[in-house]
């Protein structure tokens, strides 16, 4: 019988990438988005784990996480892995603080937990050209996660052993966003932020000094096995 794992969060595209590895490698796996928290516990029902996605800048991310934890616990799921966040401890960042406070959660749990803490995905990156523009510092270092390693890699510790209490840092691969445009035959150049959220404009604000370096050993030790 296949493993029937539930995906919190799983209709958008971190969820669909997790889903779609899930699927591929035989797994049962069960898309739960926001319709299905009014009975979470009912939802995971007979699933033997649970990939926990909180949308994304959501204001109360620990009490989302919290009821998610409590969900897993009637529904007595053996394994919940949570969604987090590369350098998730940065004081400038409000949105990696409520993902720090939903680690120490999780890993308070009492249940069998990993953790998996994402870079910057490649696919927020415009690459079509000719410019690719973004609103932090072009020459800044990135560790970059492309979805679908994101998705093997969720896959593999949803489902296999050995991961309980691990925290894995995801990156496919250390660029700048000039170099990465570069490699397509692009430019790049910073432009203005667009002032959308004030925690993006803050985000922009870090990334303008720091980036958000992250290694990739972690990655290509979970994928060793996979093409």
């Amino acid at each position: 019988m296949s493993a029937r794992v539930a995906v919190v969060g799983g209709h958008g595209k971190t969820g669909r990438a997790v889903v779609e590895v899930l699927v591929g490698r035989g797994a049962s796996a069960v898309a739960l988005g926001r319709a299905d928290r009014d009975d979470l516990a009912g939802a995971l029902a007979d699933c033997a784990a649970v990939y926990v996605i909180a949308p994304n800048l959501h204001p109360e991310e620990p009490a989302y996480v919290a009821e998610t934890i409590a969900a897993a616990r009637t529904a007595a799921v053996g394994r919940l892995v949570y969604h987090s966040v590369a350098s998730p401890y940065v004081p400038e960042m409000p949105h990696h603080l409520g993902k720090a406070v939903s680690e120490d959660l999780v890993r308070r749990s009492g249940l069998a937990w990993t953790i998996l803490q994402p870079g910057a995905y490649l696919q927020n990156l415009d690459l079509r050209g000719p410019v690719v523009g973004v609103p932090y510092d072009v020459d800044v270092p990135f560790g970059f996660l492309d979805l679908s390693d994101l998705g093997a890699a969720a896959a593999t510790v949803l489902l296999g052993d050995g991961h309980t209490g691990a925290t894995y840092e995801l990156a496919s691969r250390q660029a700048t966003v000039r170099e990465l445009a570069a490699e397509q035959g692009l430019t790049a150049e910073r432009v203005a932020d667009p002032g959308s959220h004030p925690w993006l404009t803050a985000m922009f604000a870090y990334y303008d000094r720091h980036g958000l370096p992250v290694g990739t050993l972690p990655l290509r030790a979970l994928l060793a096995d996979r093409p």
